[in-house]
């Protein structure tokens, strides 16, 4: 008995963890480095606020050291330049990316479009889905 509750607990933690990992399948992920004034401007105009907005709902924040780029797992589109560039990523592809932080007032203006873009792949992926089943069902 105790065999199968210690297997039926590992099962719930297993899906729990899949589940948070299907719910993050979107995040902007922050390249920033050291000593960093505009990413520390970041932090305290926006950085407390992100997680409980839309934007920071849909696409969690995950901050890297640009030292660590190759690291993160991502298919960046190309390299990471200047800090802080936030990247904004779909199962491990880059959506698209705001380069620098030009204060508060422009932040979220910037990234609508970026969510805009992960709307449109998230249709195209659902789309063709919905073809190859059409098509599987036609034969």
């Amino acid at each position: 008995m105790a065999a199968l509750r210690t297997t039926l607990f590992l099962f719930a933690a297993v899906c729990l963890a899949l589940g948070t990992q299907a719910a993050r399948a979107a995040e902007l992920v922050m390249f920033e480095k050291d000593g960093c004034p505009w990413c520390a401007r970041w932090h305290t105009e926006i950085g407390a606020g992100y997680p409980h907005s839309d934007e920071g709902k849909r696409a969690p924040l995950r901050v890297v050291k640009s030292a660590d780029e190759s690291a993160t797992g991502i298919a960046l589109r190309g390299p990471v330049t200047l800090s802080p560039t936030f990247v904004l990523v779909d199962k491990g592809q880059e959506i698209g990316r705001i380069v620098g932080y030009p204060g508060a007032e422009f932040f979220y203006g910037l990234l609508a479009p970026l969510l805009q873009k992960l709307d449109k792949a998230a249709a195209l992926r659902s789309n063709g889905r919905a073809v190859a089943t059409q098509k599987t069902s036609r034969t």
